[in-house]
């Protein structure tokens, strides 16, 4: 896997070069017979060779022969084996022939020259035959290419990133491995030549075929074996890298827990209350902002749901100390019916977002800000409309960002955020109760 993800062209020559050697030299592949029982320009005899004859050719001007024999009988003997084997007009010749099964009333066939002009005929002597090992290197050069080029047609990456098996790359490979077929080098018996099989007379060729038909099955599975690691590999990284937000989110969350610049000003609130003497607000003041560092204590390292109830209970007093300090600048209003309280959600969802909405818009006493946060269907939102300030803050979107990766972690679903010139909107998934919990 890490093979492919750093070079995936020398994975791909790396498995071509593997499967060419397989099929040049798997036992299992050689048990087709393939004698090559051939002559020159023909495959295999299909037919059986019936007679051994000798007589003298007589050409024809259309390029073809007959050779009459002592008896009268004639072989017929086609163009391109007078061509091949440079046979004259007047050859004494011996040959093995054969009947066509098909045509069992037609004239033989000269299948092999035995003689020629009472000598032994030299197949040899007519073509540079190819040795064995140049022989081995071209079988396995030319299927190291053609599951080379394969392998790439089919393991390349998709311009979104995913890998699937694609019905169109598996035709494209279907047609390379069609025309690597009629391509494919094969040497003559006799001769010692390699042509390639469409030279041949013959293209039915089964050791060829079964080589064809293996290199196009192992490259189809080859790539939904390595689409289904690579698949799983992704899932793997993006659950690391889940984890490791959902740990920046926690650290996150701690820092904000002693806010210096947060607790200062619910010093500087508190200060005011105590010199306005107003007990009875400060009282409260302390209890709402003691009950807001409780709260984040005990759930900034806590990846576990709470219930919507607690949550609000956590606003409520949270909202509390930015109404006493922007005094009657500020509304939060909340409309959410019980229904949902024992609904679920990540904890400290709604901190994120009250804190945004106080700190990018402007807040006035000629024209107080609100907050709206309400219950719709499966989600609970936060609203509020934009009031764009004189020197706005340019926020870093980690905040909201952070919040939709724990609510995908946890979850599963991600947060959707609404954005307009006129109101910002941010809809928190939540969890339906489980029948045991109701």
């Amino acid at each position: 896997m890490n093979v492919y993800r750093n070079s995936p062209v020398a994975a791909c020559f790396l498995v071509a070069l593997i499967i060419s050697l397989v099929v040049n030299f798997s036992y299992l592949l050689l048990l087709v017979v393939n004698q090559n029982d051939v002559r020159p320009g023909h495959g295999r005899w299909h037919d059986i060779v019936s007679i051994v004859a000798t007589g003298r050719l007589s050409m024809s001007v259309d390029g073809f022969g007959y050779i009459v024999t002592e008896n009268g009988d004639s072989i017929y003997v086609d163009r391109p084996s007078i061509r091949r084997l440079d046979l004259k007009d007047g050859d004494i010749l011996e040959v093995q022939a054969s009947s066509q099964p098909q045509y069992p009333d037609s004239h033989y066939i000269m299948r092999h020259v035995n003689l020629r002009n009472g000598l032994p005929f030299d197949y040899g002597a007519l073509y540079n035959g190819t040795s064995r090992l140049a022989e081995t290197m071209y079988q396995i050069l030319y299927y190291l290419a053609v599951s080379f080029v394969m392998l790439l047609v089919m393991n390349r990456r998709r311009p979104n990133g995913k890998w699937v098996i694609s019905w169109r790359r598996s035709a494209v490979c279907a047609v390379i491995i069609v025309i690597t077929y009629f391509l494919a080098p094969i040497t003559l018996r006799y001769t010692g030549e390699t042509i390639l099989l469409y030279q041949g007379y013959n293209m039915l060729d089964f050791v060829v075929m079964t080589k064809c038909v293996f290199i196009f099955v192992v490259v189809l599975l080859y790539s939904q074996m390595y689409i289904l690691l690579s698949q799983r590999q992704q899932v793997v990284l993006e659950n690391e890298r889940l984890t490791n937000e959902n740990l920046t989110t926690k650290y996150n969350m701690l820092v904000n827990q002693i806010n210096p610049h947060f607790f200062f000003n619910s010093l500087n609130s508190l200060s005011m209350l105590v010199r306005e003497k107003d007990e009875k607000r400060a009282l409260k003041y302390i209890d709402q902002l003691s009950y807001t560092f409780r709260y984040t204590t005990q759930n900034g390292n806590n990846a576990e749901m709470v219930s919507l109830h607690d949550e609000l209970q956590f606003a409520d007093a949270y909202c509390y100390l930015y109404k006493i300090r922007y005094a009657d600048k500020i509304f939060f209003d909340f409309d959410i019916d019980e229904s949902y309280m024992d609904w679920t959600l990540p904890a400290l969802s709604l901190q994120p977002l009250i804190e945004n909405a106080v700190k990018h818009n402007a807040i006035t006493s000629k024209n107080p800000f609100h907050v709206r946060i309400y219950a719709e269907e499966e989600y609970l939102v936060v609203a509020n409309e934009r009031r764009p300030m004189l020197e706005p803050q340019i926020g870093t979107g980690t905040g909201l960002k952070n919040l939709g990766s724990r609510n995908k972690l946890i979850l599963g679903r991600d947060i959707e955020i609404i954005s307009n010139d006129r109101e910002f909107i941010v809809k928190l998934p939540l969890k339906r109760p489980s029948a045991n919990n109701k």
